[in-house]
């Protein structure tokens, strides 16, 4: 009797704490992928990209100025030899 009535409760606890992290799991998914959150991110991930393409642009255009003052300084030296 005790038995069953142990097993009763367990099942009792379960479905309830299952039902509960659920409901908490689809509240969360359905904020996630609401119109007011996507927008958001996407603004958010506009802005970043935006950032980290004029950061690239900037490295190569650095590392061209570099590269080309390396090939300048070259031509010199060979010019120079002549």
């Amino acid at each position: 009797m005790f038995k069953r009535l142990f097993w009763l409760c367990v099942g009792i606890g379960l479905g309830a704490g299952m039902s509960y992290w659920l409901a908490r799991f689809v509240r969360q998914t359905a904020e996630r992928y609401s119109p007011e959150r996507v927008s958001g991110d996407m603004a958010d991930g506009v802005r970043r990209l935006r950032n980290n393409l004029r950061v690239a642009v900037d490295e190569g255009r650095e590392a061209m100025r570099k590269r080309e003052a390396e090939l300048r300084a070259d031509l010199e030296l060979r010019q120079a030899r002549r």
